[in-house]
């Protein structure tokens, strides 16, 4: 059936605001050309979105004819801002930003081991709003919350995870709460994918799988260009995977014995520490184990037999789910992925394409362990665009 003139009203609509959004200002001649839209509908529609309050002029081309075609189309970033955290077992980041993403404000607060689960959401909720007020007066439309641990699929809530502080669950419960805004969670992994596939390494792929080496470890599954969550949320959980080496198995509360006891940042700092490249006992073991690949990088010829042992041990990890999905493309992201850069992936391409006849391109995360913050303000982004954007909106 054709769509009624509201619903082709709606569509048209939205396909000229994405459009401002990834690729603005634009002329109406311009959103002509970009649309296929005929030049009446593309007046109608300029109209509409500015009695709207969605767009603005912004200025003129460089045509040398002035006139109504030369004036350049913009969205009204101000109309909302968004918001962003990254929720660590240690820490939390925000940073708060206007409708095409622009960073307005940012801030990062330790949360002490031992602090009380409600201490330490309070501080977390203290942090964001003083964020948010810096950022101006705007209110906050969407928040994005990227944190470890599983979401339900079905309700989008954080679920209860062993080993995760009790304080991440309830500070996203206390935001939605609180806030006269949308609060949308989401693994953190699978946001870095996002972020990544959007604007990092990922770009020109609809299809591979990025690995997250971090404090944690895990997998997030991109496949023909939408993120894939699984049944139960749990889609990615490498960190569980039976591997050989670990040195047992893992059990359904604990990874211990799996792909983590290989890769994870305890591990990998132990690894370095059997191959005599100093560490610092300072630096948590995210930044530890980071520091430990760029030690070995620099170090040349003394640092291969820990950079080599690396390798293999993630070449494990990379196989299973390789034979598994067939993804072509593994990233390696994370602090220990951005760590290791394209000479560690290297290394572990080169041994995956011994273990596998599936031929895999293995690359480095280019946005490194800020992948996951922009995955979480582009998921705020699309909520607000897709409520603001929409008619009535």
């Amino acid at each position: 059936m054709p769509a009624s003139p509201s619903t082709a009203r709606a569509i048209n609509d939205r396909l000229a605001l994405r459009l401002l959004q990834q690729d603005g200002p634009l002329t109406a001649a311009q959103l002509k050309t970009l649309t296929g839209l005929s030049r009446p509908t593309v007046a109608d529609l300029v109209e509409r979105l500015r009695d709207a309050g969605l767009i603005q002029v912004v200025g003129e081309s460089g045509a040398v004819r002035r006139g109504p075609n030369a004036k350049l189309y913009g969205i009204v970033a101000d109309r909302a801002h968004l918001a962003a955290l990254d929720v660590r077992t240690g820490s939390v980041s925000v940073v708060v930003a206007d409708l095409l993403g622009a960073t307005l404000a940012e801030a990062t607060l330790p949360i002490a081991d031992g602090t009380g689960t409600g201490a330490a959401v309070e501080q977390s909720v203290a942090l964001l709003e003083r964020t948010a007020r810096e950022a101006g007066s705007v209110p906050l439309h969407s928040v994005g919350i990227g944190a470890p641990g599983l979401i339900d699929p079905a309700t989008g809530e954080l679920r209860d995870s062993s080993g995760l502080p009790a304080w991440h669950r309830d500070l996203v419960r206390v935001l939605q709460e609180r806030l006269p805004a949308t609060v949308l969670v989401e693994n953190e992994t699978n946001l870095a994918a996002v972020a990544e596939h959007r604007a990092g390494a990922a770009a020109d792929r609809e299809t591979f799988v990025l690995i997250w080496l971090g404090q944690g470890i895990g997998a997030a599954v991109m496949l023909d260009g939408r993120l894939r969550q699984g049944a139960s949320g749990g889609a990615g959980e490498i960190g569980f995977l039976p591997v050989p080496g670990a040195g047992g198995l893992p059990s359904a509360v604990d990874c211990a014995g799996g792909f983590f006891s290989l890769a994870g940042s305890a591990a990998i700092c132990a690894l370095a520490a059997r191959h005599g490249i100093g560490l610092s006992g300072q630096a948590p073991p995210d930044a530890s184990a980071a520091a430990a690949v760029r030690t070995a990088l620099e170090a040349g010829e003394r640092g291969e037999p820990f950079l080599g042992e690396l390798a293999d041990r993630l070449a494990l990890g990379a196989a299973a789910v390789v034979s598994v999905l067939d993804p072509g493309c593994v990233l390696l992201a994370g602090a220990v992925g951005e760590a290791g850069g394209p000479a560690l992936a290297a290394r572990v391409e080169e041994r995956l394409a011994r273990m596998s006849p599936l031929r895999t391109e293995v690359r480095a995360g280019s946005l490194g362990d800020g992948a996951v913050l922009r995955g979480a303000l582009l998921a705020a982004r699309d909520a607000a665009q897709d409520a603001l954007f929409a008619p009535g909106g």
